[in-house]
């Protein structure tokens, strides 16, 4: 008997999701991390295999047609499925074996993390550490990680979550600050515009007050070294700052500033045995550094 050919290619089919779920063709290409025309291209090919138009596409976005949006529900429930079938076949891998993708702040990633890997790959040899730095938060569920840390708590459904220890903050300054014993006098380093909602960036505009913002800069490590050079102060978590021989921690702080570390990985995965190893290691390294922090 003749197998029938299939009506789509379904890897197509992938790809609209993406456009339907982000709303224009270069956010999907972000999340699918292929270029722009390749989403285009599949999206163009999908269309032409179902002989349908799915989507508009306007300047700057992509609006669903009525068809595209039937279309896509549908899509949507069938990706799901086929991200459970991905859970669960990966659930039963052989023991200790494998890639395990971890997607961590950009603060615990270079700083903090990246100093644990020999010791992880000294105990398990057989596991690939994947270490994803990204601030924005992923879908365990898509499989867009295996595990994530993050510093706010996800509501992710069908996430497990725990909390693994505190990460504070104080102010920090070069050792040859001129300014350091006058704190009416100090400059501060602070983030960019663009991240002005971060609560790191808020509690330091609010420490700051009226005292001036010295310089602007995108990320926490780029704080730290700002403030080695002695252009002002910079609020930076207590693992950092108080392991820089070139700081001294300022004892003015004013109001307390911590972020919860958490820990979460998708149910489905959570008692394979590589995720297993990985979280109770990561569990391990950070309640050592973070569960007896004082401020």
């Amino acid at each position: 008997m003749r197998e029938t050919a299939p009506m789509f290619d379904w890897e197509n089919l992938r790809y609209f999701v993406a456009v339907a779920q982000t709303g224009s063709l270069s956010a999907a290409a972000r999340r699918l991390k292929v270029d722009h025309a390749t989403v285009g291209r599949r999206l163009s090919a999908l269309e032409a295999e179902l002989e349908i138009r799915l989507v508009d596409r306007l300047p700057r976005a992509c609006q669903l047609t009525s068809a595209g949006r039937q279309i896509a529900e549908l899509a949507q429930r069938m990706e799901t499925e086929a991200f459970a079938i991905e859970r669960l076949a990966r659930a039963d891998q052989s023991p200790m074996h494998g890639k395990v993708t971890i997607s961590v702040p950009p603060v615990l990633a270079s700083n903090f993390f990246a100093t644990t890997l020999g010791a992880f790959a000294q105990r398990h040899p057989g596991i690939q550490l994947s270490l994803a730095s990204e601030a924005q938060r992923v879908s365990l569920g898509r499989r867009e990680a295996d595990i994530a840390v993050r510093l706010a708590r996800p509501d992710e459904p069908r996430n497990v979550t725990r909390k693994l220890g505190t990460m504070v903050f104080a102010l920090y300054a070069s050792r040859a600050y001129a300014q350091a014993a006058q704190p009416a006098d100090w400059a501060f380093i602070a983030y960019e515009a663009r991240l002005a909602d971060m609560p790191h960036e808020q509690w330091l505009r609010a420490v700051a007050g009226g005292r001036p913002i010295v310089c602007e800069v995108s990320d926490i490590t780029t704080q730290q070294a700002a403030a080695r050079t002695g252009i002002g102060v910079a609020g930076l978590p207590v693992f950092m700052g108080d392991a820089d021989p070139a700081l001294q921690r300022l004892p003015d702080a004013g109001e307390a500033f911590s972020r919860d570390i958490w820990l979460v990985v998708h149910d489905d995965l959570r008692h394979a045995p590589p995720i297993r190893a990985v979280i109770d290691f990561i569990a391990e390294v950070v309640g050592k550094t973070f569960k007896a922090q004082k401020t």
